[in-house]
């Protein structure tokens, strides 16, 4: 295993008039609530960025797939690694030195119930405690200043195969978690944690009973086919349900003002959906909650009865826009699912104002808009013992976790993502505890028809008010990084050829990048350091679910493995090796 490296250079102080709301921490993974990812800071700009170079680097001395966020508050960046999740306080008045580390120690059995990799993708720093989650489905506080365990939560069963991946989210007094483990048959849940004590407040989950699902007499869904009694039990076989999927390992967003959270569930378990016939509440979708007592709002299923493992939990991104002129600005959600589509949802009711491809989708035939159901192609739909060619998107779909963002100043969102379709065929499926709940055979590969040129990424902005992309850029691998944009009109992204790069927010330009020692599947950040300079930060290390060919060391002759990701990733080898290292650069 790699050991830790400390490497230090100059950055030439950079005097720059800061216009607006000095943002100068990033305290979550998200970097805000309204999982924006967009930054005030504006010292580096379209015209000045080609002058970023390394200020220093840090290696964390774990070589697999890092998709965290870097998370910043004061003068400390908070860092955790993939398994086994050491977290590191790091100084930056003294250009990364170690303040403190924390070894949680968890069960190296957990490693076997981790469908995608050993990931991890955040912490999140509030009134001075620092929210981690372990792989073996703990979730811990510990003192942000000293790094001294407060207290510590087993949450998850890795028996039955569920784990912990997601970023923590504080809300008030309330610590939002939820669990990982869809593909082993896990039943999904939500759950509020006491911050001071490390305690239950309240737990909601995504299959069962209305009690269960913490729905009541508020709860009131725009669409009529989520309107009923315990509809997370009548709309699956009998007691499929209980390992049904569903769970919650992706992004919550928080609307204050609405006093509302958001978070999108999983997959319904397993991917042969003729052993559960039903719409498969409530999977594959987005809820609406009040963060104090977990009482369901709202709640909208992007893919009723999914065929394809195309769940719900990408980040829905809290915004205001004018959709049609004249007509004032709504308040809306912005979600590329991973069905392909880019939704506008009311974010007060669930409505879905539109639903447009943003790539290429051969499955459905689009939402229709009165029902809010998505309108499957029948030739299209799995078989048992046949082999379905060309379902695009593929089942990581137009795009996966990796979160997006968007701009206030040019009104785009940012989407990182996937040009893959896939063969698929149904396979016979039996649930064991603990073990894979699949009941598919899946090979992906780079759509043969857009973009047609053997491809497999894109970062595209995408203007939600139009329906349309403004600007894309083709990439070799899946765009697997997270991304950010700034008030100086500068998006970064990373690659998994191990490029990090900035473009022009309003026009795509390529304006800088620079080559790390591994493939980029995490989320950048920028900060306003003690010096008064702004920073920005990523980790290389490749890995996740596309980069477990490398990080995993699988066989690039075996087209199935990864489930599925294997043959469309056998020439990633070529391009990038094992990693695990920060970077951070400052203006020259």
């Amino acid at each position: 295993m790699a050991t830790w490296v400390l490497l230090v250079l100059t950055c030439v102080p950079a005097a720059f008039a800061q216009s607006g709301p000095v943002q100068k921490n990033w305290p979550m993974a998200s970097g805000n609530y309204e999982n924006s990812r967009y930054s005030a800071l504006d010292q580096i700009t379209s015209d000045n960025v080609k002058n970023l170079r390394v200020a220093w680097t840090f290696g964390t001395g774990v070589n697999r797939g890092h998709e965290e966020a870097p998370v910043v508050v004061g003068s400390t960046m908070y860092l955790v690694t993939p398994y086994p999740n050491f977290l590191y306080a790091l100084d930056l008045s003294q250009s990364g030195a170690i303040k403190w580390k924390f070894e949680p120690k968890p069960l190296a059995a957990a490693q076997g119930e981790a469908c995608c990799d050993y990931v991890n993708r955040g912490v999140a720093v509030a009134d001075g405690r620092v929210f981690m989650n372990t792989l073996d489905g703990r979730t811990i506080a510990l003192d942000a200043d000293s790094g001294k365990l407060l207290w510590d939560r087993r949450l998850c069963d890795i028996n039955v195969g569920e784990t912990m991946t997601m970023a923590p989210l504080v809300i008030g007094d309330k610590v939002l978690v939820g669990n990982a483990g869809s593909q082993f048959g896990a039943r999904g849940w939500i759950q509020a944690l006491d911050a001071k004590s490390g305690t239950t407040a309240w737990k909601a989950f995504s299959t069962g009973s209305d009690a269960d699902c913490l729905i009541g007499p508020s709860f009131k869904p725009y669409y009529a086919q989520d309107r009923g009694h315990d509809l997370g039990i009548s709309t699956w076989p009998i007691d499929q349900w209980k390992i049904g999927g569903g769970t919650v390992w992706g992004w919550v967003s928080y609307d204050p003002d609405l006093d509302l959270l958001f978070y999108g569930t999983g997959d319904p378990a397993s991917w042969n959906a003729d052993v559960r016939p039903g719409d498969n509440k409530w999977c594959s979708g987005i809820f609406a909650r009040r963060p104090s007592t977990g009482e369901a709002v709202w709640f909208y299923q992007y893919t009723a009865h999914d065929l394809y493992g195309h769940d719900g939990i990408n980040e829905s991104i809290v915004t205001d826009i004018e959709l049609k002129p004249g007509e004032g600005k709504r308040k809306v959600l912005l979600h590329a699912d991973r069905n392909g589509h880019l939704y506008v949802l009311d974010r007060q009711s669930g409505e879905v104002l539109s639903a447009t491809p943003f790539v290429r989708v051969t499955a459905t035939t689009g939402v229709d808009l009165k029902t809010g159901y998505l309108q499957f192609v029948a030739d299209k739909k799995p078989q048992l013992g046949k082999t379905v060619r060309d379902i695009a998107p593929a089942a990581p779909g137009g795009k996966d976790w990796q979160p997006s963002a968007f701009s206030p100043r040019t009104g785009l969102m940012y989407l990182p993502h996937q040009t893959l379709s896939m063969d698929f065929e149904e396979a016979p499926v039996n649930y064991i505890a603990g073990t894979p709940y699949i009941g598919a055979h899946a090979k992906f590969y780079a759509d043969p028809v857009d973009p047609g040129d053997g491809s497999r990424g894109r970062f595209t902005a995408w203007d939600p008010a139009a329906q349309k992309a403004a600007w894309t850029i083709k990439e070799r691998f899946p765009v697997w990084c997270g991304t950010v944009v700034t008030a100086g009109d500068v998006v970064f992204y990373g690659t998994m050829d191990r490029w990090f790069k900035a473009v022009d927010a309003k026009t795509g330009r390529e304006l800088w990048k620079f080559q790390v020692d591994s493939g980029i599947v995490s989320q950048p950040i920028t900060y306003l350091a003690p010096d008064g300079k702004q920073y920005v930060a990523v980790v290389a290390g490749v890995g996740g679910w596309p980069g477990k060919i490398v990080s995993n060391d699988l066989k690039p002759e075996d087209p199935g493995s990864a489930h599925g990701f294997g043959n469309a990733m056998k020439d990633l080898p070529n391009y990038t090796a094992k990693g695990g290292t920060l970077y951070v650069f400052c203006l020259q």
